[in-house]
């Protein structure tokens, strides 16, 4: 199995291919990293390959805020300006005025 370099990266706003969802990435997988009933519960038509990053996404749709685990076949860049409005976002990231999202520095002893 042959890794690829991670096409996005934390921070990063990112949006679904197929599905009408959003959100800031906030960790990221070289290869798929989740259970193995999590992989079987995609149909089979859509299932992407293992052998590709998978983000961890602060996700918003229309309803609601969860957290999305999310092949990087199936992302795009986002360039909706408006904040992703999940609520863990400000325990780890800090938005600059350009809109970006930068992780928060630890707090120094």
């Amino acid at each position: 199995m042959q890794l690829r370099t991670a096409k996005f990266g934390i921070g990063q706003v990112v949006r679904h291919r197929k599905y009408a969802f959003r959100g800031v990435i906030f960790d990221v997988d070289p290869s798929f990293s989740n259970t193995e009933q999590w992989w079987m519960s995609i149909p089979e038509e859509s299932r992407p390959t293992r052998d590709q990053p998978f983000y961890h996404l602060f996700a918003e749709n229309a309803e609601t805020e969860y957290v999305a685990y999310v092949s990087e076949q199936n992302l795009l860049l986002d360039d909706n300006r408006e904040p992703v409005r999940h609520p863990q976002i400000a325990e780890v990231f800090t938005r600059g005025r350009d809109g970006s999202y930068k992780l928060k520095t630890a707090a120094k002893n």
